[in-house]
């Protein structure tokens, strides 16, 4: 198995969890790829009048469960290995939080951070262009991802709008509040990480307060970890790090003093009173709870066994590769995998969709509660699971969800 590869990880992840399931041969068959995927190119006229062309890509795992949700994500080395497996994981995620809905995934194959405003918007309406048939309220949802935000979205939702005539709000979530969007999807990613670290830390009888934390990853949602971590755990964070590098203070690194010093320099890399550290250092560094918040793969058998976190709480997708799963479950660190730990954002996408379909909209404490109640929920769900069947969390959570998204093509009669 080649497990550079994210896809190749995604199916083996669920060949475990359908070997412990039982499934039949036509349902693991089904599971296992994506049931509709579409590459797009995408010519893109740039400032200066010339035309550069850019590769999009669309993945609709499965909508057994309901229509089909997932971000979209800009970056320089998309793929569409890529895509399929965060398609994958979306369809477990959103079946894990038990919410209605099925798991896609979207992506452009480019740097943005070379693309100027104006050049921005022209890719995100060309995107929406290329693939709007596939999209839609009752289809499948896109939201924000990688290197894409709220304005992004507001773009592709207009351009999808003016395709069809008329205001679809509900296309597209992550979108501005002036355009439909939700209190409480800022931060959600990381709210709900934060939620389902302080159930784990009950079950294992671990005392948070007062604790240490590093974040590997220091984007919107990296930084919104920082500040609720400091907030709702009293988790003194010592470490975080971006594309760059990452910093280091035992005394711990203020959240406004770190988030401003990137605002301002574009990175965290030699913020005043910090100690340069490497990505590798982070992940190694002795602390209570390690985010692992960029992107996939950065825990291997490599380094699985330096890793010293009591817990580690994936905000990124796929940062753990099985061999390294094997590893840390064997050396008693406790692993919420990011199917479960990094759901937040989908479940409050998915409130955002509830409210642009009946028009009202709730309170950030409403918000709060009800992405609290669901993420507890889940991760008793999956802590049962692991503790009845023996088993580590990662696969307890695939149990969980693929049983679910199993039953449902069962019922429909498709297998």
């Amino acid at each position: 198995m080649t497990y550079n590869n994210p896809f190749a990880i995604a199916q083996s992840q669920l060949d475990e969890a359908s070997a412990f399931l039982g499934l039949d041969p036509a349902t693991h068959a089904l599971l296992r790829e994506p049931m509709r995927e579409v590459t797009v190119t995408i010519p893109l006229r740039m400032d200066d009048g010339s035309v550069k062309i850019f590769r999009g890509f669309r993945v609709q795992y499965n909508d057994a469960r309901g229509p089909c949700k997932g971000g979209i994500r800009w970056h320089p080395d998309e793929t569409l290995d890529t895509v399929k497996a965060l398609a994958a994981w979306m369809t477990w995620k959103t079946s894990v939080v038990d919410i209605p809905l099925g798991g896609s995934k979207g992506g452009v194959a480019c740097n943005p951070k070379e693309l100027s405003p104006t050049e921005q918007e022209r890719l995100a309406r060309g995107y929406i262009r290329a693939v709007w048939r596939m999209l839609g309220e009752e289809l499948d949802i896109p939201a924000p991802d990688v290197y894409t935000n709220p304005q992004i979205m507001a773009w592709m939702m207009d351009e999808y709008s003016t395709i069809r005539g008329y205001m679809v709000p509900g296309v597209i979530t992550g979108k501005p509040l002036q355009l439909g969007g939700s209190v409480g999807r800022d931060d959600a990613t990381a709210r709900g990480g934060i939620y389902t670290v302080r159930e784990a830390a009950k079950v294992i009888d671990l005392d948070l307060d007062g604790g240490t934390m590093a974040i590997q990853g220091y984007g919107s949602v990296g930084r919104s970890l920082h500040k609720l971590a400091e907030e709702l755990l009293n988790l003194r964070v010592v470490a975080v790090s971006d594309s760059q590098g990452g910093i280091y203070n035992p005394d711990g690194l203020s959240f406004k003093a770190v988030s401003q010093y990137k605002r301002a320099t574009g990175s965290v890399v030699d913020a005043p009173g910090t100690e340069t550290i490497t990505n590798e250092d982070l992940l190694a560094a002795d602390v209570t709870v390690l985010f692992p918040a960029a992107l996939e793969n950065v825990i291997t058998d490599e380094n699985a066994d330096r890793v010293k976190a009591k817990i580690v709480a994936e905000m990124a997708n796929g940062p753990t590769t099985p061999e390294a799963d094997r590893i840390l479950h064997d050396r008693g660190i406790f692993v919420l995998p990011d199917l479960l730990c990094n759901a937040g954002g989908v479940t409050v996408s998915y409130f955002e969709q509830v409210q642009n379909a009946y028009d009202y909209y709730w309170t950030l404490k409403t918000i709060h509660q009800r992405l609290d109640r669901k993420m507890s929920e889940a991760f008793h769900a999956v802590h049962r699971v692991a503790e009845l069947k023996r088993v580590h969390h990662r696969l307890a959570a695939y149990l969980v969800a693929v049983e679910r998204v199993a039953e449902a093509a069962k019922l429909r009669g498709w297998v």
